[in-house]
């Protein structure tokens, strides 16, 4: 499958380098997608009509009040259609695509290493396109799910929740570096050098990361083995509740979900 890619920004990039693939691409800054082209042996092209006519799934990365304009331009040419487009529903792909085979996909960044979350939307009832898909048509959907699949976890959401799963997976890496961000510097106030206490708390987040999925995600039994009552953890845990950790994620997700634009 040759895929083309609209757009070549952080998450798109994330995406070629994820895929390990050559691809043919396009972005309103020509030296950028040069130089992605050039990093995934792929290959710019001038245009993003000349982007769909060489592919056989389109993924649109670019800016989310874009996709008119660019529909506009590729619709007639393009054969299928993936976007990671933020806030822009199945629908509205639907109706900037008539006729055409659409896909929304929302990944996080660690897609680039191949160890990112994917969430693909489905309708309520299962399917990501109008009526059944048979024949040909099933082939390509497996195929493109496949393709999404390569990057890391593959998980299905309805539609009408992707926004929500956007303020988990997609917004979390930031969120993770954040709190790695601010042990790091806590440990640098007690005197631990800034560089071994990165390495301590990036190992620790991707251990616990790992240790979480062999313990079937249940985070409130990983919680209480590294936690003796009374001990040191049970205090660090209580500064933590005290300080509004819980609140601060809800706060995040709410500020997310409250304005959801370009």
């Amino acid at each position: 499958m040759q895929i083309g890619l609209i757009g070549c920004g952080n998450m798109g990039r994330a995406l070629a380098r994820g895929w390990r693939r050559p691809l043919v691409c396009s972005d309103p800054i020509v030296e950028r997608a040069r130089e992605l082209a050039a990093e995934v042996s792929g290959e710019a092209l001038e245009s993003n009509v000349e982007v769909a006519r060489r592919c056989d799934l389109l993924v649109l990365a670019h800016k989310p009040s874009q996709l008119n304009e660019v529909a506009g331009e590729v619709r007639d040419d393009a054969r299928a259609i993936a976007s990671i487009l933020a806030v822009t529903p199945l629908q509205a792909l639907r109706e900037a695509f008539p006729g055409r085979p659409v896909y929304r996909f929302l990944p996080s960044l660690p897609v680039e290493v191949r160890q990112g979350a994917v969430v693909q939307a489905v309708d309520a009832g299962g399917s990501d396109s109008a009526g059944s898909a048979t024949g040909e048509r099933a082939s390509l959907d497996a195929a493109v799910s496949e393709l999404f699949a390569e990057l890391g976890l593959l998980v299905e959401i309805d539609d009408a929740l992707v926004d929500v799963a956007m303020g988990l997976m997609s917004c979390g890496p930031a969120y993770v570096a954040l709190v790695a961000e601010a042990q790091v510097d806590a440990g640098v106030r007690h005197g631990i050098p800034a560089d071994d206490g990165a390495r301590l708390v990036v190992q620790t987040l991707a251990g616990t990361a790992e240790l979480l999925r062999r313990r079937g995600y249940d985070t409130v039994a990983v919680r209480r083995e590294v936690t003796s009552p009374g001990g040191l953890t049970a205090r660090g845990l209580d500064a933590l509740e005290r300080g509004g950790l819980r609140s601060a994620f809800s706060d995040a997700l709410d500020a997310v979900l409250a304005r959801r634009g370009p």
